[in-house]
């Protein structure tokens, strides 16, 4: 499916390239769900399946907090306050840091929680107002949507990449 441009595909798409995310998961052997594994593109971080999910669900919390900060009519810190998109790794990494341990089970609970949340901020926007770049002073150059989709529909397809050559791994 093509990258969203409307209200309704990117809900759709959201939607779908999480449900396809549970349901891998959901058919793994339960092992595979709770081992910790080797994944050389994310170098120290992401050693579970809880791991990456954490990682969606932060975040969904981040852009939540930068949506609430930017609509007040504030500048947020995208991505954080002292990192840049150049020194993302260093976010990512506290990231991991902040959720490692955390149960599998939990992790879907916080990840299907935060989406709720993404998902009424999108239905509470127009076409307009989620694709038209500069729309919105807190977003620059780009529109809200494609912040949207980044934490959605396409975040969940990189999940789903990473975590697939699990299947692949020795029982």
């Amino acid at each position: 499916m093509p990258r969203p441009t409307d209200r309704n595909t990117l809900l759709e798409l959201s939607e779908i390239n999480l449900n396809k995310l549970l349901d891998f998961i959901a058919s793994l052997p339960e092992e595979y769900r709770s081992m910790t594994f080797e994944n050389d593109e994310l170098n120290d971080r992401d050693k579970t399946v809880a791991d990456v999910i954490c990682h969606l669900h932060e975040w969904h919390r981040m852009m939540v907090q930068w949506y609430d900060v930017g609509m007040a009519g504030k500048k947020p810190a995208i991505p954080a306050e002292d990192v840049t998109w150049q020194t993302l790794p260093v976010l990512n990494r506290r990231i991991y840091e902040k959720y490692k341990g955390t149960e599998l089970s939990h992790a879907v609970t916080l990840l299907r929680e935060s989406h709720g949340k993404i998902t009424a901020l999108i239905l509470k926007h127009t076409d307009e107002d989620l694709f038209t770049k500069k729309r919105f002073s807190w977003t620059g150059t780009t529109s809200l949507g494609a912040y949207l989709i980044s934490a959605t529909s396409s975040h969940y397809d990189w999940a789903l990449k990473t975590l697939r050559p699990i299947k692949k791994l020795p029982k």
